[in-house]
């Protein structure tokens, strides 16, 4: 009994991963093969030209399905507030063309990994053109997960740097 019940669970599991790249469909497997390949897609999928919207379909390539995005911000009384949204809902409130050229890229890294499942410390710098003068600067916390030949994000949050909340020397470029 106990062997025909781990037979079916592992054929669960394959059929619920078979479904999972089913729902993303194909993309750039280099994008998807080692964490740098999906770190540099992660900052690639956003930076554009002015007028052109970010890679939606890319995104989606590198992001599970059940991906969870977290956006900070400050409420009116200073406090810290976010919103937890898909993937999706990312796309529909920041992903569409904009008026300014957007440029960010990574200019540090740490990574933390046990078995499958990494955790990134992504310092970023944000331009108005490739390799231009900083506008921002800041700090992407991204999960990662490992299914067999491939790195998905699962979730990321971020926040800016700004008085009083300086990148701190070890997340910064030697």
């Amino acid at each position: 009994m106990r062997a025909r019940a781990a037979s079916l669970a592992i054929l669960l599991v394959l059929a619920s991963q078979t479904a999972v790249r089913a729902q993303v469909g194909g993309g750039r497997p280099e994008d998807v093969a080692t964490l740098d390949g999906i770190l540099d897609a992660y900052y690639e999928v956003v930076s554009r030209p002015a007028g052109v919207p970010a890679d939606r379909e890319r995104d989606h390539w590198i992001h599970h399905p059940d991906a969870l995005v977290a956006v900070p911000g400050a409420g009116s009384g200073g406090e810290t507030v976010f919103r937890t949204m898909t993937l999706d809902e990312f796309h529909d409130l920041y992903g569409g063309a904009a008026e300014e050229p957007f440029y960010e890229w990574e200019v540090h890294r740490v990574v933390q990994r046990f078995g499958n499942v990494a955790h990134v410390w992504s310092t970023y710098v944000s331009s108005r053109e490739p390799g231009g003068d900083p506008v921002d600067r800041g700090i992407n916390s991204i999960q990662l997960i490992r299914d067999r030949d491939r790195w998905w994000i699962t979730s990321w949050i971020f926040d800016q740097e700004r008085a009083g909340n300086d990148i701190p020397a070890e997340f910064l470029p030697d």
